[in-house]
């Protein structure tokens, strides 16, 4: 009876040695988990190289048909003043129409507004276009940003440029932490613009029909960065 007795506790001793060894044989094998957050950055201010206004007309009429026609002629005819300026992209925006009510809820007249928008790297036939279609429409706003062939060409290199700098950051913290070595874990790269704030024009606006040839535009520049975001493994 005492021989099976101290069997029994033999084997679980022994059983519980084996699992003490085999876990200081695991933790010794265990890489080292020694793993930072970094982040790198690349950027480039370039000059804005595309142009871009909405022009709109805004007219009441007591008959909703009547609003309709003479809004569809403004814009029709603003289409076809664009065909003179090849340059110029022109394409419709926003229309819309809607009753106006007296403090009676009585029918008074209709208000319609409708937008033709402008897209363009050449800034001279775009402001003379400006200039005549403001002899029917009003000028909304004037918006300027890098098109989207710059825009793609300065990101591939920032890629690049990002890319680098986050290795070099990698580099610089082998020492401090005792590395010979380091291993990427994962990497993320995010382009984005800081783009200027649209110019908006007042009722009166300034590009006007017998001052346009003065107007000296400036387009400014924006601001494009490329972020990296990534995980090392210092060995």
């Amino acid at each position: 009876m005492l021989k099976s007795e101290f069997a029994k506790t033999f084997a679980m001793l022994a059983t519980g040695l084996s699992c003490v060894l085999m876990a200081q044989n695991t933790l010794a094998d265990a890489p080292e988990h020694r793993i930072i957050n970094l982040q790198a950055e690349a950027t480039r201010e370039v000059a804005n190289d595309e142009m871009q206004a909405t022009l709109y007309t805004e007219l009441n009429e007591k008959d909703a048909a009547t609003l309709a026609n003479k809004i569809n002629s403004i814009v029709n005819q603003a289409m076809n003043t664009a065909k003179s300026y090849p340059k110029v992209e022109i394409k419709t925006g926003g229309q819309n129409t809607y009753p106006v009510y007296n403090d009676k809820q009585q029918l008074v007249n209709w208000r319609g507004r409708a937008e033709v928008i402008l897209n363009s790297q050449d800034f001279k036939q775009t402001s003379e276009l400006i200039a005549k279609l403001q002899e029917s429409m009003q000028l909304g706003n004037i918006n300027f940003e890098v098109s989207a062939e710059q825009r793609n060409k300065v990101e591939s290199e920032l890629y690049i440029e990002a890319s680098k700098a986050f290795q070099q950051r990698a580099k610089l913290l082998l020492a401090p932490w005792g590395a010979s070595n380091y291993e990427l874990v994962n990497l993320q790269l995010n382009a984005n613009a800081n783009r200027p704030m649209p110019i908006y024009a007042a009722r009166d606006a300034s590009f006007k029909a017998d001052s346009i040839e003065s107007q000296n535009i400036e387009a400014g520049n924006s601001e494009i960065t490329v972020i990296a975001n990534g995980s090392i493994q210092l060995k």
